[in-house]
């Protein structure tokens, strides 16, 4: 994989440019009991339908252009949500789905954090630090697990990163992802994260 030196690189118009940063939990954290709001719960779906899923991954993801997703077959995301190595958990809150947990299993040792998110409307509720716990204890129940991973981007939430770190993620690498704006193939909407400029190939 090449590495960029210094400088600035143009993006090609079209495409987006992602910062990506990986973290890593290798010891087991205390445990801590999350406070609760009433109407609170996580509930586990060993099998999501692909339709629901993407509802709720779009609620969650689209002000941060969260894509990867939508781009999928329905058979395409069915299989992966089939995958008896992947765990899906969605947080209930006063009965609407409004958060999302999705957890690999499959590679040795390792349980990755692979989708983690809540509806906008929950942003700073501690609905986060909630589905955090679950996700500490089930991770590190399971047989055989010695590292927890997880990646946030500049397509997550500006506080993402700091969130990670306080629940016991340390960073240990940085990517930079060019991946074409799924704004302009219809995937989200063009007014989806006005945050990130959408360029377009110049007329003439």
């Amino acid at each position: 994989m090449s590495v960029l030196g210094d400088g600035f690189y143009d993006v090609p118009r079209g495409r987006i440019a992602i910062v990506v940063t990986h973290l890593e939990m290798t010891e087991r954290p205390p445990r801590q009991v999350p406070r609760k709001r009433p109407g609170w719960a996580l509930r586990h779906e060993p099998a999501l339908a692909p339709s629901d899923y993407r509802a709720l991954f779009r609620r969650i993801g689209e002000p941060w252009l969260w894509f990867s997703r939508l781009s999928l077959s329905d058979e395409a995301l069915a299989a992966l949500l089939a995958d008896p190595a992947r765990g899906v958990w969605v947080l209930e809150s006063e009965g609407e789905d409004a958060g999302l947990v999705e957890l690999a299993f499959d590679r040795p040792g390792i349980c990755e954090v692979v989708f983690f998110g809540v509806i906008p409307d929950l942003i700073g509720s501690g609905a986060g630090r909630f589905m955090m716990s679950h996700v500490l204890v089930e991770a590190w129940s399971r047989p055989g697990v010695e590292r927890l991973t997880v990646h946030t981007c500049t397509l997550d939430h500006p506080r993402a990163l700091a969130f990670y770190i306080r629940s016991g993620f340390r960073p240990v690498r940085q990517q930079v992802e060019i991946a074409p704006d799924p704004r302009l193939a219809g995937i989200l909407p063009e007014a989806a994260a006005p945050h990130v400029p959408l360029i377009v190939e110049a007329a003439g």
